[in-house]
């Protein structure tokens, strides 16, 4: 059931969708503003690309800045290749 802040919209001929101008002021968005867009169950969430940057910083701020994700994937997955290797 929509409510009176709920805003319907439309999907247009190539897929775009105008953001109506309340939401627009709410938000602040301005003409060029980047937004994430992405698919939560049923639903299309669009996110300011900062918003979604730091979210991410906080989910890893538990992650020495020294320490190195990539390399340590990499020699995970090394070590693994070496696992299946030796048990051939």
């Amino acid at each position: 059931m929509m409510t009176s802040s709920d805003n319907e919209v439309q999907v247009g001929a190539q897929g775009r969708v105008v953001i109506p101008v309340a939401l627009r002021k709410a938000l602040k968005l301005k003409p060029g503003d980047r937004l994430v867009a992405r698919k939560v169950g049923e639903s299309l969430v669009f996110e300011r690309r900062e918003t979604v940057e730091k979210r991410l910083r906080e989910r890893f701020r538990h992650i020495p800045r020294d320490v190195s994700l990539v390399d340590e994937l990499i020699a995970e997955r090394r070590n693994e290749a070496s696992s299946e290797t030796e048990n051939e």
